[in-house]
This record gives C-alpha cells, sequence and structure tokens, in this order.
C-alpha cells in the first residue's frame, strides 16, 4: 500500500518551510520501505504522520492511499484503515496514566487478539520492561513508558508504522534494542515504516533519510 503525496503543504507551515522531498512535492512512501524523516521541532514532523493517519486535514494538495484520495474519506473508512492498515506511536504516547503498564498493551492487543499474553511478555523482556508490566504507567518514567507505548503499537495488523520520536527519552542502548523490535515486527508483516527523529543516534537500518 503505497502513500503518494501531491503538492501537499500545511496551511500553518506555508512559508515557513524549505525545499525538501516531501512538502510542496510529489513524493510516493513506497509499499515495505524504512523511512527515516529527521527535522528540528517545528518542522512538520508530527504534522506528517498526523495528516497520513487521517488526524489532520487543514493542509493543501492532495494524499492518495491505496489509489484513494484520503480528502474522501468517511469516519468509517479512517476507522478500517486504523484497525488494519496503520498502526501508530504518538509522541505523546497516550497511555492511560491510571491503568498498568500490561493493562495498558492489552487495550489494543484485547481488541485485535493479534498476539499471545506469552508473546506480549517476551517483547516486554527484550526491551527490559517485564518487572514494570503491573505498575500503573503514571509511576514509570518517560523512556519506560515509551518503550510500553511501543509494545502497544505492534499489537495489532499493520502495513504501515508511524512512530513519532519514538526514542527520544532512551539511550542507546534500549534504543537500539527498540529498533530491533520495530524492525523485526515491520519485516515479519512487509509493512512500511516512517519513523520521526530530531536528528537522534538511530541512524541505521533505513532505506531512506529524509530533512525536511
Amino acid at each position: 500500500m503505497k502513500i503518494h503525496f501531491e503538492k501537499v503543504i500545511p496551511i500553518p507551515l506555508q512559508g515557513f518551510v524549505s525545499d525538501n522531498k516531501i512538502w510542496n512535492t510529489n513524493y510516493i512512501f513506497d509499499s515495505g520501505k524504512h523511512y527515516l524523516i529527521n527535522a528540528a521541532s517545528g518542522k512538520g514532523k508530527t504534522t506528517l504522520l498526523s495528516i497520513i493517519y487521517g488526524l489532520r486535514s487543514d493542509y493543501e494538495g492532495s494524499i492518495i492511499i491505496d489509489k484513494k484520495v484520503t480528502s474522501t474519506h468517511s469516519y468509517n473508512d479512517w476507522a478500517l484503515l486504523r484497525q488494519a492498515k496503520f498502526s501508530i506511536m504518538f509522541q505523546d504516547l497516550r497511555l492511560f496514566p491510571t491503568l498498568t503498564a500490561l493493562e495498558n498493551i492489552l487495550l489494543k492487543n484485547n481488541l485485535t487478539h493479534h498476539y499471545s499474553h506469552e508473546v506480549i511478555i517476551q517483547m516486554a523482556n527484550q526491551l527490559d520492561v517485564a518487572n514494570l508490566l503491573q505498575r500503573k504507567c503514571e509511576t514509570l518514567s518517560l523512556g519506560q513508558q515509551q518503550r510500553i507505548a511501543l509494545i502497544r503499537s505492534v499489537c495489532q495488523p499493520f502495513e504501515w508504522l508511524l512512530l513519532d520520536e519514538p526514542f527520544s527519552h532512551l539511550d542507546m542502548r534500549n534504543a537500539n534494542k527498540c529498533m530491533e523490535l520495530v524492525t523485526l515486527e515491520c519485516r515479519k508483516r512487509n509493512a512500511g515504516l516512517i519513523l520521526t527523529s530530531l536528528g537522534e543516534y538511530i541512524q541505521e537500518g533505513f532505506d531512506e533519510k529524509i530533512e525536511i
């Protein structure tokens, strides 16, 4: 499933962004490829993912997903895309603070039945958060919360995984572990990846790196 941008420019960014590969050009995110979007704050990284995910419509131009112009999508169209085609990890994580880490993960997994409890525990062990699963999210550090949100994001079917600054509170060791999990999950499904970054140390494992 390709994502085609045709002369897209967010209205709030008009006149404030320089020429790049995405804004106000014709650009295609190809199925199954992994993209790293590097940019300073305020250049539209979160806006880019929000537009793709259908949360923002304040832009000029057209976006074509699966050969359909998204401006014509109904709420139901977007709901179906988010259930089966797109998964997203928001920059603000959107975890429920009074629920445990495991309960936050299971909120999505119970809807999709994508992974068994054993697989979720394996992923938590891989990211060194298995000992935190019974703690409320409000008691966890931001880096710990990022790892919980990342696990939650892969507990559903997807053809594209959208990650908004997912490693911003992680050291290099933990960021590398998370990237290994992301790469494995995407490769298993032949899924595309769009990961935004402020230009942190995770720079390998991508088919294309884009500055915006």
